[in-house]
């Protein structure tokens, strides 16, 4: 299975495994399993760690690289048609970064593994 990381999910996963619990732990750890980073979390990650609301151990052109390599996470870019897909998701989630990897894990065939319920509510496969 193809798997897109939320943001939160792939900073548990470098940072704090222990807020990801048994079932999502498994679909990581699963060797089947595709595991994705969107460049849109990187985006996410590195404005929220320069406007000082998430600390990390290193800047993020240095975290996010060594976490997914470390983890076998492949990054997954954003592309003109999921761009243009979320522009056209109906306004469930105010979240542009979360709005983008709805549209990403649609155009590309792939499952958000994501605590947020609202993520579920655009009719993409979720797992938690």
């Amino acid at each position: 299975m193809k798997i897109l990381l939320d943001t939160c999910t792939f900073l548990w996963i470098a940072l704090d495994p222990s807020r990801l619990g048994e079932r999502a732990s498994a679909f990581i750890l699963d060797e089947n399993n595709e595991l994705y980073l969107s460049a849109a979390s990187a985006w996410e990650i590195g404005i929220k760690y320069a406007s000082g609301r998430l600390l990390l151990s290193q800047r993020p052109e240095v975290f996010i690289p060594k976490a997914r390599e470390a983890n076998a996470i492949a990054t997954l870019d954003v592309n003109e048609e999921s761009g243009l897909h979320a522009g056209r998701l109906p306004p469930l989630h105010a979240d542009p970064f979360d709005r983008m990897l709805v549209a990403q894990a649609i155009i590309h065939g792939m499952t958000v593994l994501t605590p947020d319920p609202l993520i579920e509510r655009y009719g993409v496969c979720v797992l938690w």
